[in-house]
């Protein structure tokens, strides 16, 4: 009987002609592939379901199904990125990307959605490969007159080829040892001295082959959203990020060891230049859909960009529903219009 009643809800679901079919592309291969399930379904709250079919696609590895009502699921077919229900094909229309690592932040999946045809919502391939690798990005946007800290780049096999004492002279002390090509809650180790260098690569080696020392910027950090269609450009409300630990790590980012606070504690004249940074990035790379850029605000006010990240967390809590609350905007519309940008 719970098949028979699952079979009847999901065409219920998709035989309503008008409306489109979205896939929510979560999970991935990286160690944040339980964060991309939780903003999955952040994001499926928000979408407006009188509108669109929403299905959550789970991706990890080869593994590739979607869910449907009941609690069934039906395999991906990766040739066309369609799925078989109740006898009948099914295909979607838009692809939401939501994972936090690879292949979903680095270019590899839209390259697969290029192929087929898809319309997605992130940046196409080169900004997404470009932003994934956090020292490419860095020197990129160093000759566009961006400011941001000094680093060195160090590969597997080759940790040899960089001595502590020039990391040490170099970028000084203390620092940050961080995988370049992967996201920012793994990996990641402040370090106060040399002795503590060789086992923050390591760490940072498990999650990237690459890994990125990094001087240490001491300020405020904050957050900004943005989103452009072809209509407007949408500069989020700043969230001023406060946390009790060494950096904003993974327990301050998803455990609660952290004050965020929208509209951050920031004068009006900051707040306007971090917002002219914010969109000048995202017109230099080209991007597309909601990004979030972090930044330090030096004590004498100088904006550095620590990262962007194309597809920010979307759970209940995470910046970007928070600041769009905080400008009296609804999550709902703002999906909408990023997917009707491109579809429209």
């Amino acid at each position: 009987m719970a098949s028979t009643s699952s079979k009847a809800s999901f065409r219920e679901t998709v035989d309503e002609a008008s409306r489109r079919n979205i896939a929510i592309v979560c999970g991935g291969d990286s160690s944040e592939h339980d964060v991309s399930l939780r903003s999955a379904q952040g994001i499926y709250s928000f979408f407006d379901k009188e509108r669109y079919n929403v299905f959550i696609v789970d991706i990890k590895g080869l593994d590739w199904h979607v869910e449907l009502p009941g609690g069934l699921t039906a395999k991906i077919d990766r040739n066309d990125f369609s799925f078989t229900a109740d006898g009948k094909k099914h295909v979607f229309d838009y692809a939401y990307i939501t994972i936090h690592g690879t292949p979903g932040e680095n270019g590899l999946l839209q390259g697969y959605f290029d192929l087929i045809h898809l319309p997605y919502s992130t940046s196409g391939v080169l900004v997404e490969a470009l932003t994934f690798d956090k020292f490419a990005l860095n020197q990129y946007l160093r000759g566009y007159g961006v400011s941001v800290a000094d680093s060195l780049l160090i590969r597997k096999g080759y940790e040899e080829l960089v001595s502590d004492d020039e990391i040490e002279q170099r970028i000084g002390m203390p620092c940050f040892v961080k995988p370049a090509a992967d996201g920012s809650s793994f990996g990641v180790s402040k370090v106060k001295n040399k002795d503590q260098l060789a086992p923050a690569i390591r760490k940072a080696i498990m999650e990237s082959p690459e890994v990125m020392v990094e001087s240490f910027l001491e300020g405020t950090e904050i957050t900004q959203g943005c989103y452009k269609t072809r209509q407007k450009a949408v500069l989020l409300p700043i969230t001023e990020v406060v946390t009790s630990n060494e950096f904003f790590d993974y327990n301050a980012k998803y455990n609660g060891q952290v004050k965020e606070i929208t509209p951050a504690r920031i004068s009006s004249d900051l707040s306007e230049r971090v917002s002219k940074i914010t969109s000048h990035i995202y017109d230099i790379l080209g991007c597309n859909g909601i990004i979030r850029i972090d930044y330090i605000i030096s004590p004498e006010g100088r904006i550095s960009m620590l990262e962007v990240n194309t597809t920010p967390g979307m759970t209940q809590t995470s910046f970007i529903p928070q600041q769009a609350a905080a400008a009296g905007l609804s999550m709902t519309d703002i999906l909408t219009e990023i997917v009707e940008n491109q579809l429209s």
